[in-house]
């Protein structure tokens, strides 16, 4: 019994004393030492014993150069981490935990040079690449973030976006008006003159002939403004101009009053205003409006022994499309699209007992640059009619010979022409700040009192 005893006492000694070396051995071990490296950075390690072995997990991040006995060269050649071990002849030992990461001051210098002006700001946090500060627009942030991904592993985009400013729009002012073709000749100017008195520029449909000089008018007939001779000038004269064009397009100088000119032709009766609408559109964004009407077109569908009929509307009339641009110099661009279309009878064609008219289209697609102000006019579009009007006295008219003396007859023609004038504007967005619809006061307005001996409105005086 006591041999066991004696067994047991010398087995468990012999275990303390290895587990005793092995944990001497294991507090003899040296702590790892934490390297930072940025890609493409070297650094060297001294030792105070020559070294014999070097080894390091991750070659592809951190490559090992040994300079002599006692130095090695660290290559940080990729983001990551990477332990780097030397040893010595005797058993020494040296560990070194690098970690690599990008090079920050690379990034921010490529960000400052792509994004000049952009306040964002870039910070190492536990291996990846934080973006922070704030972007003009969210498209900066995405480019910056997608900028940078490359050279990092995990890019966190923590850009703030600032609010969009607002977009700037474009009012078009539109008047729809009826000249007198007849009247306006009487008076002897032309508003629509393609020289280089009043208009700016000029586009046609090309289809035409251009404008041909066809009457010459004496002297003072610039009462209206508009356009007329010097006076004192032996050519004292005014060119009158007929548009045979079937659509023009004229810009005016911004510097004339063409509202000052309309109102004196409208109160000649040579002019009439038809309509005046006006339409606003965004920057680099289409707008369209249409002042006409919608006509039936049936369509044939099916097969040969079951048809459908269904019934399509089509557009017609005057239709105004544009698409505004603002340049730098505050001008406005305009990209203009004016058609007319008209119902033609004449080509129209009939099946299966339907008439369907025909339309007949005038169009004219051209880019326009104008002042704030400055208008331009489409014109050209003409309407000749002759009408006949009989008048009579029943009875006496039917007499034979004698009946001429009691009735007549009156032959008219009269010549209109539609043309439209555009004035475009630049309406600037209120900013938030600003303050929307009418200020209310604060507080009620206090009531008066009647005064002594009067009666109020209830019958009682007052006191």
């Amino acid at each position: 019994m006591d041999q066991i005893k004696s067994l047991h006492y010398i087995a468990m000694r012999k275990l303390l004393f290895i587990l005793a070396i092995a944990f001497r051995a294991l507090m003899a071990q040296p702590a790892a030492e934490t390297l930072e490296l940025a890609v493409g950075e070297t650094k060297v390690i001294d030792c105070d014993w020559d070294i014999v072995q070097i080894s390091t997990s991750a070659p592809e991040i951190v490559d090992t150069v040994a300079i002599n006995r006692r130095e090695v060269l660290l290559q940080a050649k990729g983001q990551g981490l990477s332990t780097v071990g030397l040893w010595s002849r005797n058993g020494q030992r040296a560990l070194y935990r690098v970690t690599v990461t990008p090079d920050m001051g690379q990034i921010r210098e490529l960000l400052r040079r792509t994004f000049p002006g952009e306040q964002i700001e870039v910070h190492a946090a536990g291996g990846a690449i934080s973006l922070t500060g704030r972007a003009s627009s969210a498209a900066v942030a995405e480019r910056a973030a997608a900028l940078v991904a490359p050279m990092a592993k995990n890019v966190v985009n923590n850009l703030e976006v600032a609010a969009p400013a607002p977009e700037k729009q474009v009012m078009l002012k539109v008047k729809f008006a009826e000249l007198n073709r007849s009247a306006f000749s009487s008076i002897g100017v032309n508003i629509l003159s393609t020289g280089a008195l009043n208009t700016s520029g000029r586009v046609t449909t090309g289809q035409f002939s251009p404008p041909a000089v066809n009457e010459i008018f004496p002297r003072g007939l610039d009462r209206l403004g508009v356009t007329g001779a010097t006076p004192g000038n032996p050519a004292n004269q005014v060119t009158n101009f007929t548009l045979n064009d079937a659509l023009n397009v004229f810009a005016f100088r911004p510097d004339l009053n063409l509202g000052a000119m309309i109102e004196a032709l409208r109160s000649r009766g040579v002019l009439q205003i038809l309509a005046e609408p006006n339409l606003i559109a965004t920057e680099n964004k289409e707008a369209s409006f249409l002042v006409g009407g919608e006509f039936p077109i049936p369509v044939v569908s099916g097969t040969a022994t079951l048809s459908q009929v269904t019934i399509v509307f089509k557009e017609f009339g005057i239709r105004l499309s544009f698409q505004p641009q603002l340049t730098a110099n505050r001008t406005i661009r305009l990209h203009v699209k004016p058609e007319v279309s008209t119902i033609d009878m004449n080509n129209a064609v009939t099946m299966n007992g339907f008439t369907v008219p025909a339309l007949s289209t005038r169009r004219v697609e051209t880019d326009i640059e104008l002042a704030e102000g400055q208008s331009f006019v489409i014109a050209g579009l003409m309407d000749d009619r002759a009408t006949e009007a009989m008048s009579r006295i029943p009875g006496l008219s039917s007499l034979p010979v004698l009946g001429a003396l009691f009735k007549s007859r009156e032959e008219r023609k009269t010549k209109t022409e539609l043309v439209v004038i555009v004035t475009p504007s630049i309406i600037d967005p209120a900013s938030p700040q600003a303050a929307v619809g009418p200020v209310m006061p604060l507080s009620f307005i206090p009531s008066s009192q009647p005064e002594a001996g009067k009666k109020s409105e209830n019958g009682r005086e007052g006191n």
